[in-house]
């Protein structure tokens, strides 16, 4: 029961810790939690946290939250879930209040304006970074590739995002079922030798 309860504290204050790096959304995060939970405390494999941040981003609600109740099910299951919900929300929410207060009676300061352009800019690299990193463990062949460019072009062509991500699942299914067909059966993930996902 210790051991359990002290699982569950480790994941709170994990996600508590990462709460405060949520600008620009869930997917500014990317990296941080990978440090943290694959890295640092190798609760998950970097495939695995793919596999989440692919299904959170495809359901509705905000992605940190998403993912972070996914992880934390993954690793401790429902107490786990509600520890890195809440972990991951109760900053945001304190510098949410914090923040709305500040930008009021700062909004039409040259100075604030200039950090907010700036940390716009930064969370747009964090962005990418997280982006490199999930395609590291996610297109490990050339249908994989093949199916996330068309899905990129499909983005620039401005088709609605679910749209795009059923577009993915039919052809992942697809492609499965050919692989079959000529012999050639995909790995599961786990039978899969581990990529070099570091940059």
């Amino acid at each position: 029961m210790n051991a359990t309860w002290k699982l569950t504290g480790s994941i709170f204050l994990a996600f508590l810790k990462m709460g405060p790096f949520t600008f620009g959304g869930g997917y500014a995060l990317i990296p941080v939690i990978e440090r943290e939970v694959v890295e640092k405390k190798k609760w998950l494999p970097p495939e695995e946290i793919a596999d989440i941040w692919a299904i959170s981003g495809s359901v509705p609600g905000a992605v940190a939250a998403n993912s972070a109740a996914m992880i934390g099910y993954r690793i401790a299951g429902l107490r786990g879930s509600l520890a890195a919900l809440f972990g991951m929300l109760f900053p945001s929410f304190c510098l949410m209040i914090a923040l709305s207060v500040f930008y009021v009676q700062f909004k039409d300061n040259a100075k604030v304006e200039a950090a907010f352009t700036a940390i716009r800019a930064t969370v747009a690299a964090l962005i990418v970074y997280g982006a490199i990193r999930i395609c590291r463990t996610s297109i490990v062949d050339f249908a994989t590739g093949a199916i996330a460019a068309v899905g990129l072009l499909l983005l620039f062509a401005r088709l609605h995002p679910l749209l795009i991500i059923v577009f993915g699942a039919i052809a992942g299914i697809a492609v499965v079922k050919l692989r079959d067909r000529f012999g050639k059966p995909t790995k599961p993930l786990d039978e899969m030798p581990a990529p070099d996902y570091m940059i």
